[in-house]
């Protein structure tokens, strides 16, 4: 299994990029307030650096968070401790039960543990509808071909007061696979450190995945934005519902069975 987000991209991914988090994290409480759930386990795969479990838990919510990355749980954990963050994948990982469950930023499209394909996202569709209350939402999003609508290379260059990062994307339509060589810099004193990371994504889509959602049961809707944020080209928001209502009791039997799990 590949490690990527190592230190340096990880604390640049954290510094300049957690506006898709923020967003969705936002979006969720107002669909949880709207079915008058104000608390219970939200279960964060892909959690990066816990920009949303910061805001969940400031809401009033319990957070489960998953990702592979060491050094991203090591932020989450400094940003939100009272949060209960695991290094693993959405793969093999165990799904407490919970009001709701978000995979924000191509999670579910990521490459880095390699038994990943559409079977292995149908399971883990099915083991999130067993462990959602009923009523529960899953707020997700994923990179369909539109993403990458050209074979030639895309070069993109972003930087902050101490960091630099330069990106290259590259399509291959036939297996609808996008690769994204990355290259950090990471300022310390005076000089910078240079890393470089490969990410893979597999393209899939969109119809394919509304598709699977309601086979397991899901009430499915497609997000053009999170909020106000309209996300980028070929990037598609989903958000699925469990049928059924929630309630006071079950949000109580969920953090219940929640906290016994974690022992």
């Amino acid at each position: 299994m590949q490690y990527s987000y190592r230190d340096d991209l990880a604390y640049i991914h954290d510094a300049g990029f957690g506006h898709l988090a923020k967003s969705a994290a936002l979006m969720l409480i107002e669909e949880l307030n709207r079915a008058g759930v104000q608390g219970g386990t939200v279960v964060d795969l892909g959690c990066g650096s816990g920009i949303t479990a910061r805001l969940l838990h400031d809401f009033g919510y319990k957070v489960v968070g998953i990702d592979l990355s060491k050094s991203l749980v090591e932020i989450a954990r400094n940003r939100v401790p009272e949060a209960v963050f695991r290094i693993g994948s959405f793969v093999t990982e165990d799904i407490p039960p919970c009001v709701a469950v978000t995979a924000i930023g191509e999670v579910l499209n990521y490459a880095f543990d390699e038994a990943n394909c559409t079977a292995v996202r149908d399971n883990a569709f099915r083991r999130i509808y067993a462990a959602l209350a009923p009523g529960g939402l899953l707020l997700f999003d994923m990179a369909g071909p539109a993403r990458a609508p050209s074979d030639n290379p895309q070069r993109t260059f972003t930087e902050g007061s101490d960091w630099a990062v330069l990106m290259e994307a590259e399509s291959d339509c036939t297996y609808r696979l996008l690769t994204r060589r990355i290259t950090t810099f990471l300022k310390l004193g005076e000089l910078y450190r240079r890393d470089s990371e490969r990410h893979q994504l597999q393209l899939v889509d969109p119809v394919d995945v509304v598709a699977s959602l309601q086979r397991i049961g899901f009430c499915v809707q497609t997000l053009p934005c999170y909020g106000s944020l309209v996300l980028p080209q070929g990037l598609i928001g989903f958000l699925a519902r469990k049928p059924g209502n929630l309630d006071a009791q079950q949000t109580a039997s969920a953090d219940a069975l929640t906290r016994a799990a974690e022992f």
